[in-house]
């Protein structure tokens, strides 16, 4: 078992520094708001002085386009202010399609420069498990980059971290997306943006920060300016504190999102050819739009009640709209049973069908398990069948578009049998495009049944607008313009080409391939494009003049080398090694890069799709030599970096150690392997880099482990529904009530802020009831928060995932490590997947117990039971739904006989009568049964007041309003 322990702080002295006391001044001074105090709200002003975190004082973003492929630096500068050291945490969100190319950090003085190195190749795996790194990462979804460090007191941090990517195009337009989500105000922000083409630009237009919620406004982000100079575009964002915590105090702005074109001439395409490589951009537009073929199969499991299956309804409403008169559809939905709204064919789009399609879709209710490789084998010999007709043309797309929320509970649920059974169904005679719903998905047997059957696939978060993504989904496939594209170049002229066969091309889409010359010194290449259009084929042929288009790509890529440099410029010239040179060549050999990146893509592709060992070892090894030459982190690689090490006088030790964190989805759980000798490296891993944090430095003095002893616990408490039970040892009685709160709803459990200081509040989640309920949904909490207030103010928030304790240091703690944290305030254990134990003054404690699902029901939520410990040193003034009976006695008397099975009583509670009758309730995760005294209606006349009355503003709610006649 993994045993954490983490120190909130120490305390080095600046005595003998005096030097580093007047820049910490000037430092504050800056801090101060680099505007004039007068000017800064008061709000504002409380925000950033609050803080106990670093400070970041500067994050500079800028960005390079070249001809699509963008290269992007973060320069972020954090300010330790306290005297102590503290953990910096850089965060940042990466586009999932790009990789990392540089990591650097600044600390103390010492440079840490990254390294990429290939991932250790592990030989067993824990079951139903993914490998770490198996995704290829077609998902559009973005991915959180994360380290932390140790930042000696009054002093500063630096970090810099670059990445690459080729935008993509998609409905007619390149997006360019950069996350703005710093977690806290900063003092200096900005974004820079610049785009360099050699084909005009188009269409160039900032939207509105996008952040999950509908923007109130259309207009690009305040501050937003554009420019443009002989197609040059320099795009800026630069909010300044205030304008910043008027669109989010909690430094949260959201995605800029850039969108633009290039004007494209008929023909071939556009080639860009550079140093001995060249990169080839096809795009065709104005061609017949080929008819389609569609069948599409969705998932009609229980998991799909309520807003999943609203909003698939939706979708396939607007999407029946679109749909063209030559083209044939059909739908399938499947759960434990498998239906086909029109059995053993395609129908044409014809009004008739159209209107009967509708009432099939109206009709689909959630019910039952999934089985998806039923569904595949339905759906693909429904299509395949149609497909053999000899009266159905072959020149029109193919395609089966494949919805799902879940992974596959019925039939056959093994992933290698389900895609070895979708492989001989379909045949390679159409393609599956797959769209994965939610969190519980197998999205990499999704990814691999539409890698190994030329489709795509497509990840939508659980709270994203399912309905407005499934459009957009159907509508970059709706519109096929050509089949069978393959793109041929002079033989023996080429070599290492990219993916040049392409199953399909769709409207406002691109084919970007690249390769290696032979011969760099060639007056030119011949390129031929030929493919399928309807009942036609096309061919389009001619020969490209290599020398004049490396004189032009050299003259548009030179001013972008300029504009990346100085993009870097901010650490100086001794830190950008480590790319193979500095940033300026990266960027003047960016055709390289695309083929390098292109490359990588194109080797974990095939490996997934590989049918031997063999091959997939040749792939695995291509593209793991490829991601160390050009240092990408992908999923085959690491990032290693030295993790720095403050000593106690706030010196910066000469031997950073640290040791390297676990593969997380290869080891068993609250496990870590032996150290070994790179315990001086703390180690990125490539996918997913959602937590690239360190996990633990050796046990120091002063820290403990967490305690091993059984936890003793009373049975007052609130789990389950919600249910209260509340435990009278002197009157040798139980009570027991529910609350039917609303999602949302932050209820007061324990609040006595006036004299213990302590405060307790829990929020609540919903869920469906169960089928037969008589409930119409249950409550959970999802959340519990503890305050507390002295000596100094400290919190603990817990969900089920993760503790965050706030003290002295902010700490986030996952729930699945077994962690222990001690403060002056309060104490915090955590037990692996079981529970936390939270004690305030050595005389009050809470557990918490942690509620998981691996695979839940549609009622079932990951949720906590709050029970408290141990109550001596809250006051008798305490209060709260719980809080308010730890200090008081009832008494129980016998109703007069009116017939009732259920035996009755009154019970006296201060001076009020409740009527009550016998329960039995399961608490400790149901590990036991208790027999209690039930309070109907939300336990009316049992607790002062109403219910309502203990609904708190927000979750650090301290209760100075009253509830009932006796709140403290």
């Amino acid at each position: 078992m993994l045993l954490l322990v983490l120190l909130l702080g120490f305390s080095p002295s600046l005595q003998g520094q005096p030097q580093l006391q007047e820049d910490l001044d000037a430092d504050l001074a800056e801090f101060d708001l680099d505007i004039a105090p007068r000017r800064v709200p008061r709000q504002v002003k409380t925000i950033l002085l609050k803080e106990n975190k670093p400070h970041i004082q500067e994050l500079s973003i800028k960005t390079t386009i070249i001809s699509r492929y963008a290269f992007t630096a973060v320069y972020c500068s954090m300010l330790n202010r306290h005297v102590a050291a503290a953990e910096g945490i850089f965060q940042f969100q990466v586009p999932a399609g790009a990789y990392i190319s540089n990591f650097t950090m600044i600390i103390g003085g010492r440079v840490y420069q990254s390294e990429v190195t290939p991932k250790e190749r592990r030989a067993k795996h824990g079951k139903g498990r993914p490998k770490s790194g198996e995704s290829s990462n077609t998902s559009s979804e973005p991915e959180v980059f994360r380290t932390a460090a140790s930042i000696p007191g009054r002093n500063r941090a630096i970090f810099l971290l670059m990445y690459e990517e080729l935008l993509q195009r998609r409905l007619g337009s390149y997006e360019h997306v950069t996350s703005l989500r710093p977690l806290q105000l900063v003092s200096r922000l900005s974004l820079e943006v610049t785009i360099i083409d050699h084909a005009p630009i188009v269409d160039l237009e900032v939207l509105p920060l996008r952040n999950g919620r509908s923007a109130a406004k259309s207009e690009a982000p305040i501050t937003t300016a554009i420019q443009n100079e002989k197609n040059v575009w320099k795009i800026t964002f630069s909010p300044s504190i205030i304008q910043q915590a008027k669109i989010s105090t909690t430094g949260l702005l959201g995605d800029f999102v850039i969108r633009y074109d290039v004007q494209r001439e008929t023909g071939i395409g556009d080639i860009q050819v550079l140093n001995g490589h060249f990169v080839h951009y096809f795009a065709p537009k104005d061609l017949p739009v080929v008819p389609k073929n569609v069948v599409f199969v969705i998932d009609t499991s229980a998991s799909m009640m309520g807003k999943k299956m609203r909003q698939t309804k939706d979708a396939l409403l607007t999407i029946l709209r679109d749909l063209r008169p030559a083209d044939h559809f059909n739908f399938i939905s499947f759960s434990n049973k498998i239906k086909v709204w029109q059995p053993n064919r395609l129908v044409p789009v014809t009004p008739l069908n159209v209107r009967d399609a509708k009432k099939f879709i109206y009709t689909l209710l959630p019910n039952g398990g999934t089985n998806i490789d039923g569904a595949i084998q339905t759906g693909s010999s429904l299509l395949r069948d149609y497909l053999s007709d000899p009266d159905v043309s072959l020149n029109g797309v193919s395609l089966i578009i494949f919805l799902t929320d879940g992974r596959p509970t019925i039939g056959e649920t093994q992933s290698t049998s389900i895609l070895g059974n979708t492989r001989s169904a379909v045949q390679e005679k159409f393609c599956i495009f797959t769209i994965g719903i939610g969190n519980d998905v197998d999205y990499r047997l999704l990814e691999r049944m539409a890698l190994e059957n030329c489709g795509m696939m497509r990840r939508i978060r659980e709270e994203a607008d399912a309905s407005a993504m499934l459009r957009g989904f159907y509508n970059e496939i709706g519109t096929p313009l050509l089949s069978d594209i393959r793109i041929n170049y002079t033989e023996n002229s080429v070599r290492y080409v990219t993916q040049n066969l392409f199953t399909n091309y769709f409207n406002g889409s691109e084919i970007v391939v690249a390769g290696k010359l032979t011969n760099r010194s060639a007056e030119s290449l011949h390129v031929q494009v030929t493919a399928s259009n309807n009942d036609r084929l096309i061919t389009l042929e001619t020969d490209v003049p290599l020398r004049r288009l490396q004189t032009e790509t050299e003259r548009h890529v030179k001013a972008a080398s300029a504009a990346v440099a100085a993009g870097a410029k901010v650490l100086g010239s001794g830190v950008m090694q480590g790319l193979g040179g500095p940033l300026g060549s990266v960027a003047e050999d960016f055709v390289e890069r695309v083929w390098g990146f292109l490359s990588v893509k194109d080797g974990l592709r095939s490996r997934l799709r590989s049918q031997t060992s063999k091959e997939r070892e040749e792939h695995i090894q291509q593209a793991t030599n490829l991601s160390l030459a050009f240092h990408f982190l992908t999923p085959l690689t690491n990032m290693v970096v030295e993790k720095p090490e403050v000593l106690a006088d706030g010196s910066m030790a000469a031997a950073p150690t640290i040791r390297p964190a676990a593969d997380e989805a290869s080891s068993p759980a609250n496990e870590l392997p032996a150290d070994t000798d790179d315990d001086q490296l703390l180690k990125l891993d490539g996918k997913p880099r959602g937590q690239i944090s360190p996990l633990s430095d050796k046990i120091g003095k002063g820290e403990r482990r967490p305690d091993k002893k059984s936890i003793t616990i009373s049975k007052t408490s609130a789990d389950g529904d919600p249910h209260f039970v509340v435990e009278f040892p002197l009157s040798k009685l139980t009570v027991c009530f529910n609350i039917n709160g609303e999602p949302g709803q932050v209820l007061s459990l324990v609040s006595d802020h006036r004299y213990s200081g302590v405060t307790v509040n829990g929020k609540l989640i919903g869920a469906p009831a169960p089928p037969g309920s008589h409930k119409q949904q249950r409550t959970y909490f999802s959340t519990i928060t503890i305050v507390a207030d002295r000596p100094r103010r400290a919190y603990i928030e817990v969900t089920p995932k993760k503790v965050i304790v706030d003290g002295r240091d902010r700490l986030v703690l996952p729930c699945h490590s077994t962690v222990a944290v001690d403060s002056e305030v309060l104490s915090v254990a955590v037990s692996a997947g079981s529970n936390v134990t939270v004690t305030v003054g050595g005389n009050i404690s809470f557990v918490i117990l942690l509620h998981q699902y691996r695979n839940p029901a549609p009622y079932q939520r990951d949720h906590l039971g709050f029970y408290i410990s141990n109550s001596a040193g809250l006051s008798h003034r305490s209060h709260g739904l719980l809080g308010q009976f730890l200090h008081q006695e009832v008494g129980v008397a016998p109703l007069p006989a009116q017939g009732d099975a259920n035996p009755s009583a009154f019970l006296k509670v201060k001076d009020r009568s409740v009527p009550v009758v016998r329960k039995s309730r399961r608490i400790y995760s149901g590990k036991q049964n208790v027999d209690c005294w039930f309070a109907r209606n939300n336990a009316e006349k049992l607790i002062d007041g109403r219910y309502e009355d203990y609904v708190a503003s927000h979750m650090f709610d301290t209760g100075e309003r009253h509830h009932g006649t006796n709140r403290a």
